[in-house]
């Protein structure tokens, strides 16, 4: 259950980060309820694998596979560009995601 806790809480992380872009600091209400309404769902799904699983790790795998697929949702949604560096270092965060989640004794308690 802790991998569909986070995954949910990774979903809507994207969400609100996405919605957050279109708050124009919070002066338009719908996508502000939208990022508030996310990031409220993600904290709360966040918190449950953190009952039996140590923080950083948690963090580490929730952090970087927001990071790597908010990137993406970015350069596909919103139609910006990454350079190759960029693309380095978004394949170094989700090559840590997946070292954690295949191989860390920890994820797997």
């Amino acid at each position: 259950m802790n991998a569909l806790f986070l995954a949910v809480a990774i979903l809507c992380e994207i969400v609100g980060t996405t919605a957050l872009k279109s708050t124009h600091g919070f002066t338009r209400l719908l996508p502000s309820l939208v990022t508030v309404a996310a990031y409220a769902l993600a904290f709360y799904f966040l918190s449950l694998p953190l009952r039996t699983l140590p923080v950083g790790i948690v963090y580490a795998i929730w952090s970087g596979a927001g990071i790597v697929i908010l990137a993406l949702v970015d350069l596909f949604w919103f139609r910006t560009s990454i350079d190759a560096a960029g693309f380095l270092g978004l394949a170094l965060i989700l090559a840590g995601v997946l070292v954690i989640n295949l191989f860390s004794q920890t994820v797997s308690h």
